[in-house]
């Protein structure tokens, strides 16, 4: 595979992150490197991946490099399905920078790897049975951790589902506690004046509750952990009508059983299981550049 240096344009887009990153772990500096004298010592460094995964992170491990004068070449980009053995990153720089980056590189390019593998394991599923369908991954990343989140599910093949709270409309239970004089009717009625140009989401917890909404005319129904027959049923109902709202499966979906969801008729796996995903593993090599 060619060879590309991380370009420009990556790297002032990720540039203000791969500095958050690396003050981080090292905000004065690395004692270790600084108390052994190794700056000044040239060093070549290496990133491989020791078994199959889905690649996510590199770019922003380019630009962590980067940001410490080390030219970085990405071998792999983020959404790149390779193999154990694939060089993922490499690098040429002063010693003391390369130990002063690489482990947090690493560590994050493991991290998102490891969603990102969840992810594509999910979306191939849902894909096998209909390429249509799409898995959108939820907000319930960690707390301040949701913008890397959201870099390694995309890489995944994933959608996001909601990246905040400000730009979609998702009803809850939580919600329909201080609406208990409205119907779903009026609730709608509501939303459509307010917000004419968005489409109105409502989680719905059994049959009963997604045969209202229908019928309240929302547009999307977030199915939380209904069982396949229950989804079934519910599908049925929205092809029923004129404009069918979209019957999105949610709670306990898992790769394992994602497919079977799409066959019952959801149009939309929606999870978080992916941010929970053990990391990947990738190997480190570094070793000294000596000059005859």
């Amino acid at each position: 595979m060619p060879q590309a240096h991380a370009s420009s344009h990556a790297f002032e887009r990720l540039d203000g992150l791969a500095e958050l990153l690396l003050v981080e772990d090292a905000g004065a500096g690395d004692l270790t490197t600084e108390a052994l004298g190794l700056h000044g010592r040239r060093g070549h460094v290496v990133f491989f991946a020791r078994g199959p995964m889905t690649v996510a992170g590199t770019e922003l491990a380019a630009a962590m490099f980067m940001r410490r004068g080390i030219p970085a070449v990405l071998h792999r980009r983020s959404g790149e399905t390779v193999n154990a053995g694939a060089q993922l990153l490499s690098g040429d720089g002063d010693a003391a920078d390369l130990h002063l980056v690489f482990k947090a590189a690493q560590t994050m390019i493991e991290a998102l790897s490891g969603m990102a593998t969840a992810a594509r394991a999910m979306v191939d599923a849902v894909e096998a049975v209909d390429p249509d369908v799409r898995v959108a991954c939820t907000r319930k990343a960690f707390p301040g951790g949701r913008r890397l989140s959201h870099v390694a599910v995309t890489a995944g093949g994933a959608i996001l589902h909601r990246v905040g709270l400000s730009e979609t409309i998702l009803i809850f239970a939580e919600h329909r506690a201080f609406l208990r004089d409205n119907s779903l009717g009026a609730v709608m009625d509501r939303l459509r004046r307010v917000a004419p140009e968005k489409k109105i989401a409502i989680e719905v917890d059994d049959v009963a509750e997604a045969r209202e909404a229908v019928d309240a005319g929302f547009d999307i129904l977030q199915l939380e952990r209904f069982s396949l027959a229950e989804v079934s049923e519910v599908a049925a109902l929205a092809r029923a009508r004129p404009n069918p709202p979209l019957v999105a499966a949610a709670g306990g979906v898992t790769a394992a059983n994602a497919a079977d969801y799409v066959r019952a008729g959801a149009r939309m796996i929606v999870t978080s299981a992916p941010y929970g995903a053990p990391p990947a593993d990738v190997n480190v090599s570094m070793a000294e550049v000596r000059f005859n």
